[in-house]
Order: C-alpha cells, then structure tokens, then sequence
C-alpha cells in the first residue's frame, strides 16, 4: 500500500457510526480497510483521535476560472474539498463562441475576475473540461449555464426563443451533455437567463433527464417571491421528468423570517409524490454577488454596452431609482432595496473605488454628502459593472433549519475574487463541522460528513467517489474533530482552517501535515449515465 492510516476514526459518509480501523490506499483507490493496527504501507500516518472521511463535495462554486488561474487552489484545498460543481447560475464559459465569451467575461467578472493574459483556448464544454484534465488541484464537475447557452443562442433580449433558436439550444445542450457535463443550472434572476419562460425550460430540462443529468436552479426570487419561485423549479422538474437540485436553498430578506419551515414544506410534499430533489446550502447569513445583479431585467437587456448606456442618462436612472427603491426591482428579488443591506466587498480599480470597499452603500453614500443610488450608479459605470457585494439578508433559524433536512448538501456558493470576498470561500465546510457540528449540535458529525459527500456524490451519480470504502477513489481528508474551525471572517476572509491534517484527491496529497503540496491530481468529473 502507498499510504495506511493507522487508528484512524473513520467516519464513512454512509451516515453509519464511525468506527475505528486502518484505511489504505493503493493508487488512486482505497485499497483495504482493516482493524486497528493491521495495515502495513509505504508510508504510515498515525490517525489515532483524528476523523478519516470522504473527501467533501463543494455542490455550488464559483471556480470556473480560478481554479485554472491560480492552480494552488488553497482556498477549496485547504478546506478539504475535493471535488467541486461549476457552471453555476447559468452563467460560465462553455460552450460559448468568441462573441458570446467576450460578453460573459464582461458580465461576471465581478464573480471570477478577468485576469490579462489568460489563455482561453476552449469554446465547447469538451475542450473546457479537457482544460481541466491538463491538471487543477481538486476534481471538478461541470453544469451547462442555461443564461450562456441562451446568449449564444438567441442573444441578450427580452423575448420568447423561436422555435429555431429553441432546437438549437436543444442540440447544443445536448452535445454538451454528451460531451461530459452533469446537468444544466440556471440564474434566473440574472439575464439573459431569466428571460426564458417555464415552457423553455422544461424543453431544455427534458434533454438534461434524456442525458442523466439534473436541473440546478437559482431561481427567480429568494425574497417576496421565495416559495412561489421554488414550487415553479418543483412544476419544471415534474412536467420534464428531469432530477432537481436546488442551488443555495434559502429563505432571505425580512418577509421570509423564519419561513424555512414553509420551504421545507414544499419540498416534502414533493418528494412524497414522488419528487428527485436535492438542495444546497451554505452555513452563513449573508449573501454574495454582483453588484450589477440588484439592477432591474428591463435595465440589463442587452448586454453590458446596453446597460451602461442606461446608468448614464439621468431620466434612466430616475426610473431604476424607482424600480429598486420603490417597487422591488426583480433583480433583488422583489424587494425594495435597503442600501444599509449592501456592502461593497470588491472592485476592478482599487485605485478609484478602494475606499467603498467593506462599507455598506448607505455608509458610502452618507460619507460623500452623496444619495445611495449614486454611490450604485457611480461604481457601476466606472467599474464597467465589476464590482461584487455582499448582502446581508439571512436568518439564522432558516440556515439551522434547512441544513438538517435530509436532501440537504453542502455548497460554498464561494466567490474567490475581490479585496474582501465573503468568508464562505474559505470556511464552509470547517464552519459546519466545527460551529454547527461540535458547537451548536444542529446536526451529528456522521449525518453533518454524509451531507457534505455521500448525498452529493449520489446526487451526481458517482458511485465510487464520497463514501471510505474499499475500491472507492481515494477522495480523503483527515481532520482533528475538536479544533477544525473556519478562521476566514468577514474582516480577513482568506484565512485557512484549523485542525485540518490531511487531503488526498485521487490518492494524492494535495494538503500533507497541514500543508499545501505542489501537487495537481484534479481532473474533470464527466457525467456518467
């Protein structure tokens, strides 16, 4: 054997109680499990008081691009992820052509930057997940971005597909599927995503279950609209017959204190009937994105030219005032926004627009002598809509509530990029094993690993990944059950875990005695029927 953990407490993923025995890897796989003591290898790492376990599954990053830009990847590594889904919230970078690429690096480089000099020699999902496979630090799944496949497909307005722009659509997803992605996610409160009605949907969803994939929504509203959003997912995933995932499964804003329950609800009943749904969640209150994201639909129509043409022309701004302050622009989820909410947590021209970063817009704005929205507008224009926020909309008895229920995984939801980004990068995964776990009690330490590997690998259909068993692939981590903590706040969010001992991805050590090695064993997971 390569590596034996010897007297380690293994905790296996299945949700069954840990136990102690030797754990021995042989390659890339587990090759035997035996009683403490028994195992013999190249190597011997004395496991005794530390938790051997799956390696976790980050359901919903935001990688896409850093994975490949900065290979140490310390932030997922060190944190013992070793696998993570990108592709989220329908916007990513395959399959696109080079129109389409230019305009979805303009529009999210607020979540993952648009580092000079990078070399983006990929078009189609096959030749990005090839990219992959040339070496990252952990494995990577991929979901095709429903708003990216509608940019190429039918561009960036407000209007219903034709029946030609449907079936293209239809055959590009289905090659992309064929081509190894997992499902489909979408971010329908971001354009042009959000600009498909339910009837598109539901075609598309129908070619993601053809293929064995699965749905993963950010769907239309976490705020006024919350349950009404979730059960449409729930209705597109009946009437396709395609599995469904729900991204970042949260109840925010102040019309939804407390309302986890009536989520809960929902999912049951459909489950009940017969329902594949799972969800992620990450263990946090507040949330992240593109600060751009909070406009109105109607003022993004177009793509980013279009919209900076609007945030400079003042009966424009009149009326996005309205629509954000006044009525709840759909872009904030139906809610009319509080500027003492929103904190400015990155920007593209640190030069210019530093000092905003880690204040809230209201702050910003009374230090300037200045209204909120032009503070907003301002930093728009002058960032080219690059900038990113957090918004401090969560409850803490939704976040404790949804993460017991058992379709619960874990997902980050982690943007890596900006001066401040939110600590959730770093930290969700030590956070629920060390505050919500050893801590708080919210979930036990067998049911709280199984939620980060097991339900995540099945929900992925990757039978020998997130469970320790023999001939699984040695996905693995070992950690100190009474010191692993996140340390990444909101002040310094990029601050390495505690009481994390050791990751191997595909049997390689990709963090050795708490420390990150130079090593890339990370490859792309493709979808297997």
């Amino acid at each position: 054997m390569d590596v034996v953990f010897r007297a380690a407490t293994v905790v296996d993923g299945s949700g069954q109680e840990r136990y102690r025995g030797d754990v021995a890897v042989r390659g890339e796989r587990i090759g035997e499990i035996g009683p403490p003591g028994t195992l013999d290898g190249r190597r011997v790492i004395d496991a005794d008081g530390l938790v051997l376990a799956p390696g976790f599954i980050d359901m919903h990053s935001h990688s896409d691009l850093q994975i490949l830009a900065e290979p140490e990847h310390l932030a997922k590594v060190s944190q013992g992820v070793t696998l993570e889904v990108l592709g989220q919230d329908g916007l990513s970078y395959a399959p696109v052509d080079d129109a389409t690429l230019a305009a979805v690096r303009a529009q999210i480089a607020g979540w993952n930057d648009d580092p000079p000099g990078f070399d983006w020699n990929w078009r189609g999902v096959g030749e990005y997940l090839a990219r992959l496979d040339t070496g990252i630090a952990v494995n990577a799944a991929y979901l095709v971005p429903q708003g990216t496949l509608r940019m190429l497909c039918v561009g960036h307005d407000d209007r219903e597909a034709t029946a030609a722009e449907l079936d293209r659509m239809r055959q590009v997803l289905a090659d992309s599927l064929a081509e190894g992605a997992v499902g489909m996610s979408s971010g329908l409160t971001y354009t042009p995503g959000m600009y498909a009605s339910d009837a598109e949907l539901t075609e598309l969803c129908r070619v993601v279950a053809a293929h064995g994939g699965f749905y993963s929504p950010h769907h239309r509203s976490y705020g006024a609209g919350a349950l009404t959003a979730y059960a449409e997912m729930i209705e597109v995933s009946r009437s396709s017959g395609c599995p469904l995932h729900l991204a970042h499964a949260t109840m925010n804003f102040e019309v939804n204190r407390g309302r986890a329950p009536d989520l809960l609800s929902l999912v049951d009943d459909a489950l009940a009937a017969g329902a594949d749904i799972t969800l992620d969640s990450y263990p946090y209150l507040p949330g992240a994105t593109s600060l751009h994201a909070l406009l109105p639909s109607w003022a993004a129509e177009g793509g980013v030219e279009a919209t900076l043409v609007r945030l400079r022309d003042p009966a424009e701004r009149r009326r996005i005032r309205h629509t954000m302050e006044v009525a709840g622009s759909d872009g904030c989820h139906g809610v009319p926004i509080d500027w003492n909410t929103i904190e400015i947590n990155g920007v593209r021209d640190a030069e210019r627009n530093g000092h905003l970063v880690g204040r809230s817009i209201a702050d910003s704005a009374r230090a300037s002598g200045v209204e909120p929205i032009e503070v907003f507008f301002d930093v728009l224009v002058s960032e080219r809509l690059g900038t990113s926020c957090l918004m401090h909309v969560g409850h803490e008895e939704n976040v404790r509530a949804i993460m017991r229920h058992p379709a619960h995984t874990g997902g980050s939801d982690g943007l890596l990029v900006g001066a401040r980004p939110h600590p959730r990068a770093w930290g969700t995964f030590p956070r629920y094993l060390g505050h919500y776990v050893r801590e708080l009690g919210v979930l036990g330490l067998e049911e709280c690993v199984r939620h980060l590997t097991s339900r995540a690998t099945d929900r992925l259909r990757l039978p020998d990944r997130g469970r320790v068993r023999e001939g699984a692939v040695a996905d693995l981590v070992l950690f100190d059950p009474g010191t692993i903590a996140d340390t990444a706040t909101f002040d310094e969010p990029r601050s390495t875990a505690t009481g994390m001992h050791q990751v191997l991805v595909n049997g390689t050590p990709v963090l050795d005695s708490g420390q990150r090695t130079d090593a890339l064993p990370g490859r792309a997971v493709r979808r297997t029927s």
